[in-house]
């Protein structure tokens, strides 16, 4: 027993977006994976639009939405850093997540890029049912990616990721019952398709389609059978940049993203029954369940999520962006509305998104005053990126 799991287990369903409230006659069945925080996108710009990032205007944190995108940049080289206090609107001061994002481009139709993020939940300390300290310990968890991206023509773009990800949440026995656990371990790859229309006059419709940690299972005890499936994602972008006058624009942007994960089966109330499709349910391969995520019995609604984004600029230089984020109830998030701005400035820009707060009492979302900070470099030594 711990005697703060309540935080863990907080901190664990508000990354998998399921801040959930059931009455009894309503039946929830959320989808849940290991390492859910590779479904919080780390980066200011696209979390004040929503979380829509997969066709938007590319920048230095396009790995996190879609590496295809990183051949259009117009600088040849950047940096960016992306710092988030997850979970405040619960009392949670020790829990956040960072990230740090790179490209080069190699020539004017390939680029090279990679991204680390990282994870800290916090401290735990670990008690026995009588309230006695047996340990304490922090959970980490951690990925890294690298990838390449190409132009396949003058408009379109593909690209393509593997990423190592370390899930630490635990270490050895840490409740004396015999299961010794250790840090989970994973790999994954992304891949992208970008098309950029925009013309020569800055305005222009892009789409985008993004399949992001297609990976195997991660485990976290030597047991072989006991391993959860990681969060595949199916994702499509689309965006349209509309130029007001010579010194303003704005962009409208809509992504649809699908977890491919199937939802684990229903209690049957029989023992014996909920055990052997239980069994069957992890022991599915990889690449079944993918397919099995669109045939779960799960309806179209409650399976996607929406984000819905605005961004306008004023001389390149100062943006404002608004976002709307949807996922059915019964799927376990709340919606909830974003706000942020941009400034660049030479070689250096900071983003900031606001997400506002939504709901009350046990539907009020945990994500609510959540406050993301990025900082964009330019090595060119030009100008920033977005």
């Amino acid at each position: 027993m711990t005697k703060r799991f309540y935080k863990l287990t907080i901190a664990f369903i508000s990354i998998f977006c399921c801040a959930v409230y059931a009455q009894a006659q309503q039946s929830v069945n959320i989808v849940t994976t290991a390492v859910p925080f590779l479904r919080i996108n780390p980066d200011a710009r696209g979390g004040a639009m929503g979380d829509a990032g997969i066709a938007t205007l590319p920048d230095a944190n396009s790995s996190y939405w879609n590496i295809a995108k990183t051949p259009f940049l117009k600088n040849n080289s950047g940096l960016s850093l992306n710092y988030t206090p997850w979970l405040k609107d619960l009392g949670l001061n020790d829990v956040y997540l960072a990230s740090l994002a790179g490209f080069y481009k190699i020539d004017d139709n390939q680029a090279i890029s990679a991204s680390l993020r990282y994870f800290s939940l916090g401290n735990i300390v670990f008690t026995d049912y009588s309230g006695n300290t047996l340990s304490s310990y922090r959970p980490r968890e951690f990925a890294f990616d690298a990838g390449y991206s190409i132009k396949l023509s003058d408009n379109l773009a593909l690209g393509v990721a593997a990423r190592y990800i370390n899930s630490s949440l635990a270490s050895g026995d840490v409740n004396n019952s015999g299961v010794v656990y250790k840090a989970g371990t994973s790999i994954a790859a992304d891949l992208g398709l970008y098309y950029n229309g925009i013309q020569s006059d800055g305005h222009g419709f892009s789409w985008g389609i993004a399949l992001s940690n297609l990976g195997t299972k991660i485990g976290y005890t030597s047991d072989a059978k006991n391993k959860d499936f990681i969060p595949a994602n199916f994702g499509i972008g689309a965006a349209y940049t509309s130029v007001i006058n010579e010194s303003s624009k704005i962009t409208f942007a809509l992504d649809i993203n699908k977890l491919l994960v199937p939802a684990a089966p229903q209690a049957t109330g029989n023992t014996t029954t909920d055990s052997t499709l239980l069994a069957d349910y992890r022991n599915q391969s990889v690449m079944s369940s993918w397919f099995k995520s669109f045939g779960d019995g799960t309806s179209l609604t409650a399976s996607i999520q929406a984000s819905l984004g605005a961004e306008f600029w004023y001389d390149n230089k100062f943006a404002l962006r608004a976002g709307y984020f949807y996922q059915d109830k019964s799927s376990g998030r709340n919606p909830f509305f974003s706000v942020g701005a941009g400034i660049k400035y030479d070689f250096l820009g900071v983003n900031l998104s606001y997400l506002v707060p939504s709901g009350n009492g046990i539907t009020r979302n945990p994500l609510s005053n959540t406050l993301r900070l990025g900082i964009s470099f330019d090595l060119d030594g030009n100008k920033a990126t977005y």
